[in-house]
């Protein structure tokens, strides 16, 4: 029981003597909680920023390795119509040769 008095005792002392600073402290903390909080806002709207130009850049680059490979796709494709086109050509004078040398 006297361990518990002198603990209230205690505790009533500590609370007297810090009733200035309390107000002081709590004044600071919203202040700082405050400026904590638009610190948080300010980078949490960098870190948007920053993810919307990344995703700005990865579609730029998507794009810009689509459209490399289209034109790729669309030379090849131009290269085999021109080979297809030499070898009918080709099949075209061998069939000729074939009809001349029938008689």
């Amino acid at each position: 029981m006297k361990k518990l008095l002198a603990i209230v005792a205690l505790a009533a002392i500590m609370t007297a003597c810090n009733d200035e600073k309390s107000t002081e402290a709590t004044t600071t903390t919203t202040d700082s909680l405050a400026t904590d909080a638009s610190k948080m806002a300010d980078s949490a709207k960098a870190m948007a920023d920053t993810a919307n130009k990344m995703m700005n850049t990865v579609g730029d680059s998507a794009k810009s390795a689509v459209g490399a490979v289209v034109d790729t796709a669309h030379k090849m494709m131009d290269k085999a119509a021109d080979k297809m086109k030499s070898a009918g050509e080709k099949m075209e004078k061998a069939a000729d040769k074939m009809e001349t040398k029938k008689p």
